[in-house]
Parts: structure tokens; sequence; C-alpha cells
């Protein structure tokens, strides 16, 4: 473990330059020229990211977790996930978790419980995930968004690692979240 010698880790990079390459609805790309740690110089190709929300969402005495299947274009499959969605500008990541929730699986969780916030890939995003649990959870309506096509399902513990095995189930957030529960299962406390 390198040592911090004062203000900045001795890693640090320091940005010299930033040029914008593209600006999307959900994404933008900028490729950053930086100094590194021995005087010489790089770029780093970065994703920026308003961060999202996940909800690790508990029904029929935490016996089975609500799940979304959807067709996800990057991988050119159709995926099994917890229910999840991005941050608008400024939103708070408890009110987002809370209102991605309900429109993607009807419910409504009385209280939310923040368990962990982590970033998805640092090597290139900066995209924060907001991991939440619910378990006093009141059905409801689903309210997709406009350009959103999904369904909803309660599985087991089993049927979730099956989904993993299958490669139905592959994204960090919903594994995060299966280890988690699986947690939860064998001690009845929550990591952390």
């Amino acid at each position: 473990m390198a040592e911090n010698t004062g203000g900045r880790h001795p890693f640090y990079e320091e940005t010299l330059e930033t040029k914008p390459i593209f600006q999307g609805r959900m994404i933008s790309l900028q490729v950053d020229t930086v100094r590194l740690p021995d005087g010489g110089t790089a770029t780093r190709e970065i994703v920026k990211h308003p961060g999202a929300v996940a909800v690790l969402a508990l029904v029929e005495g935490a016996s089975k977790m609500l799940v979304v299947e959807q067709f996800r274009k990057p991988l050119e499959k159709v995926q099994v996930e917890i229910p999840a969605g991005k941050l608008e500008p400024g939103e708070d990541p408890l009110e987002a978790a809370g209102r991605e929730l309900e429109e993607e699986t009807g419910f409504r969780a009385s209280r939310l419980k923040h368990m962990q916030s982590f970033s998805t890939s640092p090597g290139f995003a900066e995209e924060i995930v907001h991991l939440y649990f619910a378990d006093e959870l009141t059905k409801g309506e689903v309210h997709l968004d406009e350009e959103e096509f999904l369904t909803c399902e309660a599985i087991t513990l089993e049927q979730a690692w099956q989904y993993v095995r299958d490669g139905r189930i592959c994204d960090a957030k919903t594994l995060l979240a299966l280890y988690a529960w699986q947690l939860y299962a064998a001690t009845g406390s929550w990591p952390g």
C-alpha cells in the first residue's frame, strides 16, 4: 500500500486538460490528459454517469426477492436484475430507490434501508450505484417509463442462483444483492 505523503496520495493523477467527446441522454464521454506520479502524461477515457439506485426487495416473509426481466442492448440478451434505475440530476438516492421500486414492480416500501454504495467500473466510469433493502412492501400499480419493457416476478434464493448459473443474472448489483441476501438467510443479520 502506497503511503500518503501530504495532502494527495502519491498515485494521484492531476488533470491537465479535459476534452468533451460525446454528450448523450444518459452518459457523456470525455478524454482527460493527466500528469502521472512519475511526471509523465497519459490520457484517460472517462464515462460520466449521474449514478443509479437499486433495491433488494424481499417479499413473502423474506423467502422471495423481486426481480425484473428486460432486454439489455449492450449484452444483446434478456437479463434478470433487481429493480434499479438512473438518478435524475440532484435527485436524492433514497427517493429514487422508492420511485424505481414502485415504477418497475408496483410495490411501495414503507421503509428503505441503505446497504451500500459502490462503483460499477472505476477504470473508466464514475457511476455510483446506491443499493437499498426493503421488506415492508405494499402492492400497488406498475408505472413503467415510456421506453421500458419488462416483467416482474418474485423468486427464491435457489431460483436466483440457478439464474446465475444459467447466465440470466450476471450484473454486479444483483450479484451483490444475492450475496447479501444469502448472508442474511444464513445469519439473520445484514452485512455491515
